[in-house]
């Protein structure tokens, strides 16, 4: 089930799904499984539609960037079938959505990160970890606040970065040349802002409190480094350069 027809027809077209559906209650008919995988802002209306069409046995899980707001939300939907809900994040994002970015191997050595509930069966975690390595990923548990923070550090703050470096390009008189200009750095660093912009919009707001801990630390950090060009301090830099380096290699080496 979506919101755009032309996605699914695609998806059918491709033999990703076997029918596809515009009514939520047609869509929950039968279903064992429930998986979630839309802007983290309309996850309460959904929540409340399909525990009005969940059945008996039926999972629900989600692929939710932000964990504490929407394991709210599922409280407030799901009422009294909370430990129907099994939390999870998948960290193989791309820029691009839709049917049409689907790919094979997608999931393939990459990690799941789970944030299961109190009220959840150990017998249906499991059974959501098994979806997951099914398709090869790599699956972990992380409380749903230590989620959010540790997100709104490697990835909600990554991103508005790169909105905000090409929004401010694009408002320059010289903007023409400088996107004309602009090499490989340019490109892997802004590659996110290609990214979906309602689910960013959820994403900044459902972590506010996080991701505005991590900005005001990252501007504390550009800050000290724009004193190091001032001052013209290489020594600073060149220390600053390295430990970054330094670090960057090692994660690549073991991620």
């Amino acid at each position: 089930m979506g919101r755009s027809a032309g996605n699914l027809e695609l998806a059918r077209e491709r033999g990703l799904v076997d029918r596809i559906a515009f009514d939520l209650a047609e869509a929950m008919h039968g279903a064992d499984l429930v998986f979630l995988a839309l802007p983290v802002g309309a996850m309460p209306a959904v929540f409340e539609g399909i525990a009005r069409g969940m059945e008996e046995d039926c999972l629900v899980t989600d692929a939710g960037s932000t964990k504490q707001d929407v394991i709210a939300a599922a409280r407030a939907g799901l009422g009294a079938r909370i430990g129907r809900f099994v939390p999870g994040h998948p960290i193989a994002g791309a820029e691009d959505s839709g049917a049409g970015a689907a790919r094979a191997g997608l999931f393939a050595g990459r990690d799941v990160i789970l944030t299961p509930l109190p009220e959840n069966r150990a017998e249906d975690v499991a059974r959501i970890e098994r979806l997951w390595t099914a398709c090869g990923a790599r699956v972990t548990h992380m409380l749903p606040d230590a989620h959010d923070q540790v997100f709104a550090a490697v990835s909600h703050l990554p991103h508005l970065a790169a909105f905000a470096l090409v929004d401010d390009l694009i408002g320059r008189p010289n903007a023409e040349a400088c996107f004309r200009h602009a090499g490989a750095g340019f490109r892997d660093f802004t590659r996110i802002a290609a990214s979906h912009p309602e689910m960013w919009r959820d994403i900044a707001l459902a972590n506010r409190t996080s991701l505005l801990d991590e900005l005001d630390a990252y501007i504390a950090k550009l800050g000290e480094v724009r004193d190091m060009v001032d001052l013209q301090d290489g020594a600073a830099l060149d220390a600053m350069f390295a430990r970054a380096r330094s670090a960057r290699k090692n994660w690549k080496l073991h991620s």
